[in-house]
């Protein structure tokens, strides 16, 4: 099995990337951190008898490094009891690749994986961060992914999260999962 990490932070080693480092310590895996990319917003084509006109940024790329894997990580601090924007663009544009005759298998691709999401917040995430991962699982439904579980820690300064014992032991129980 083959793991990809797709990272949604904007903080370099940010709580979120501490986190999700400790689950994945000593596993291969390849780490997609979208803030290195140019991933343009959608524009709402889905009803236009042409479809979506080809966008000359990195979102295909990134696409086609995360398809081969097994099993998705997505690494998300919470920002306004969501994913942060960079995620989410990056999550909006599977409208255009459902569509892509580049990509002509993406949803049975994408139904072949299992995901997990880690995801770290300040304003007690152990709460306001529950809708996010209900987000997350009407996501996968809508593509197939099964949705195998996450990881919630709460931190707001930079090394906060390595003061949250749960959150440090799920990374771990995820870890042995994972290997």
């Amino acid at each position: 099995m083959t793991i990809a990490v797709i990272y949604g932070g904007t903080r370099p080693n940010g709580n979120t990337e501490t986190l999700t480092k400790l689950a994945i310590q000593g596993i291969d895996a390849e780490e997609i951190y979208l803030k290195d990319y140019v991933i343009k917003p959608i524009i709402d084509m889905r009803h236009a008898e042409e479809g979506f006109p080809d966008v000359h940024d990195d979102y295909n790329s990134i696409m086609k490094r995360i398809l081969p894997h097994d099993i998705l990580i997505f690494s998300t601090p919470i920002y306004w009891y969501s994913m942060t924007g960079t995620m989410k663009n990056f999550i909006d544009r599977w409208s255009q690749t459902l569509r892509d005759p580049n990509f002509p298998d993406f949803k049975s691709k994408m139904a072949a994986k299992k995901a997990y999401v880690i995801a770290v917040g300040g304003d007690n995430p152990y709460i306001t961060g529950l809708p996010m991962i209900q987000q997350f699982q009407h996501i996968f439904d809508f593509v197939g992914t099964t949705f195998e579980g996450y990881v919630i820690g709460k931190g707001n300064r930079p090394g906060d999260i390595l003061q949250d014992l749960n959150a440090l032991s799920a990374a771990e129980q995820l870890r042995k999962k994972l290997q």
